[in-house]
């Protein structure tokens, strides 16, 4: 795929770091110029623009789609990864935790997306790719308040996909399973038995592991190739076969 996305310009929030600096590197592999936004650009890639931004402030956002547009000429595709975590069931987060994660993980999306929109309308090319979740489709447990907020996104991205296939936008959504990244680092590290815990997030995956952040990449850069130009209003899952495979128990 490499040479893919020449000559256009991406934009990926949560791109410092994670799942989303591996997006920003492969997006640069096939040729795009890359902006990222992120609350912390200290550890940013240097072969990307790298704009702090908080996709829970209006202002900020504008802002900051306002630079790239500037600076690299236009949008033509849009990665919507940013987002943080929750635990616990539906009675152990208070409103103001409810409100904070959707504020990220799902109203974020709606503002930057909407900032995005007259540069993507622009483009002949555009591509919106949503980071949803493994979360969105299968019931995990003590994940409730995430699992709303991935729900959603899934929901947004369908009907994203309707508003703005006919101004030429395809809006599509990634769902990783456990993957590896530093939000999940720190969850074993805190875990009573670290070791244990990883391995128990790993068997739950039918492949046997955690997901890496180039595998998430690798479906993002499908999404928005512009070679795939009748893909628009699905979800690509990257869990090991999580949503779909019942295996059976390993024989000894």
């Amino acid at each position: 795929m490499s040479g893919a996305f020449d000559g256009m310009t991406a934009v990926v929030t949560g791109g410092a770091s994670g799942i989303g600096a591996a997006i920003a590197a492969r997006l640069i592999e096939g040729g795009a110029r890359v902006a990222v936004l992120d609350r912390d650009i200290a550890h940013a890639a240097a072969d990307v623009l790298a704009i702090a931004a908080d996709i829970t402030d209006d202002a900020s956002v504008r802002a900051a789609i306002d630079r790239v547009v500037e600076e690299l000429g236009g949008i033509d595709v849009l990665v919507n990864n940013a987002g943080i975590g929750a635990q616990g069931t539906v009675a152990d987060n208070p409103d103001d935790e409810w409100t904070r994660v959707l504020d990220v993980n799902v109203i974020g999306i709606a503002r930057v997306t909407r900032a995005a929109l007259p540069a993507l309308r622009a483009s002949g090319r555009a591509a919106v790719v949503n980071t949803c979740s493994i979360a969105a489709t299968a019931g995990l447990p003590q994940r409730v308040l995430y699992s709303a907020s991935k729900g959603a996104v899934l929901a947004m991205t369908r009907a994203m996909a309707a508003d703005h296939l006919r101004e030429g936008i395809r809006v599509n959504c990634v769902n990783p399973g456990t993957a590896d990244t530093p939000w999940v680092g720190r969850l074993l590290d805190a875990a009573a038995d670290p070791a244990a815990e990883r391995a128990a997030r790993a068997a739950r995956q039918p492949h046997g592991r955690l997901v890496s952040a180039e595998e998430v990449a690798e479906a993002v850069a499908y999404l928005a190739d512009p070679r795939n130009s009748s893909t628009t209003g699905t979800s690509i899952a990257v869990d090991g076969g999580m949503q779909e495979l019942r295996l059976r128990p390993e024989q000894d």
